[in-house]
């Protein structure tokens, strides 16, 4: 059963700041020496702004054990969760790991803001939160000041809380199995923030491994297959396989292959599977319940464009795609000495 978790009652109680340089440059770690005031008005918005970019992320969890040692941000979360009192000592912790893990030429400085969250709703059951979010790139705004009777204009820069680029939130939930984490890196680089510095790991439920395995399918018929296919086989092979997860409740590979029919399929299939993973660094099971919400979205994110050099560019989803004999026609026209697309429809949506 996948993981509901609600947020959105969940507040802000206090709050750490640091500055993170990187040591490889020569640039400091900065940490504050008391936690930020903030009144019930700031609270609601600061709330807003750190939680925003974890909502529709997949669960993870925080592992214990990452080396001999132990995880050290599992050890901070833990003394946070026991005793509140302890988040501006364990933030500056959190801070100077962060700091050693930033090594590399490529990992830039930022501003790092370390929360306590209360009111996180998990299966009716109310728990604590650690939002751990790093801001790199600053945007400049105008601010428009009274000075003595007169107006100023500055300029000024700050986090701007949608260009937020990384984030790592605790829940003090499941510490036996692993802390319930959801994280994001918008530079597209994983291995420092989620595996270097978070080393959490994907929850392996029904809702990833549906997800991993729609994935796979339309990878599978995009770079699968060998290079003469043309792309209206790629798509009905992409459909097959898609349509297979949304009418099947539980998923076996002897079921899947027999949907995706003919042996050389199969044997491409198996082939590519196997490197994906080896790749992907996880294996996805030959066997799982069947997430109807992610096969869902799966066949919705299959689609077929066409892009014609007059400019026109059409996209066809996969519903379409089951119907397209009946209502899609193209032909020559003599006349105009060119080709056309003819499309069927009920009505405008």
């Amino acid at each position: 059963m996948a993981l509901a978790v609600n947020l959105r009652e969940a507040g802000l109680t206090s709050l750490a700041l640091a500055k993170i340089g990187n040591p490889l440059k020569g640039e400091p770690l900065l940490t504050s020496k008391e936690l930020c005031k903030f009144d019930e008005e700031e609270s609601d918005l600061l709330t807003s702004c750190f939680l925003n970019p974890f909502r529709s992320l997949d669960p993870h969890q925080l592992q214990r054990t990452k080396t001999e040692e132990g995880n050290p941000l599992f050890g901070y979360a833990y003394t946070v969760f026991n005793d509140n009192d302890n988040l501006l000592n364990s933030a500056k912790e959190i801070a100077h790991y962060l700091y050693t893990k930033s090594y590399h030429p490529n990992i830039k400085s930022g501003d790092l803001c370390i929360s306590m969250m209360e009111g996180i709703i998990i299966k009716g059951k109310s728990v604590s939160g650690i939002c751990i979010i790093k801001s790199e790139n600053k945007v400049p705004f105008l601010q428009i000041s009274d000075n003595d009777g007169d107006l100023t204009l500055t300029t000024q820069h700050g986090i701007y809380p949608d260009k937020v680029d990384k984030g790592c939130l605790i829940l003090n939930y499941q510490k036996e199995k692993g802390y319930i984490v959801y994280l994001f890196d918008k530079s597209g680089n994983t291995q420092f923030w989620n595996k270097d510095f978070v080393a959490a790991a994907p929850i392996r439920d029904e809702d990833y491994l549906t997800k991993k395995f729609g994935e796979l399918c339309i990878n599978f018929a995009n770079k699968g297959l060998n290079s003469e296919t043309d792309q209206n086989t790629r798509m009905t092979v992409a459909n097959r396989a898609l349509n297979y997860l949304n009418e099947s409740d539980d998923f076996e590979i002897g079921n899947f292959e027999k949907a995706l029919g003919e042996p050389e399929l199969v044997d491409q299939f198996t082939s590519f599977k196997k490197q994906y993973e080896e790749n992907a660094g996880n294996n996805i099971k030959d066997q799982f319940t069947i997430s109807k919400k992610e096969a869902t979205k799966a066949q919705k994110r299959l689609k077929k464009r066409m892009k014609l050099d007059t400019g026109a560019d059409l996209t066809f989803t996969s519903k379409f795609l089951d119907q397209s004999e009946n209502l899609l026609e193209q032909g020559w026209d003599e006349s105009k000495g060119m080709n056309y697309v003819k499309i069927y429809f009920g009505e405008e949506l």
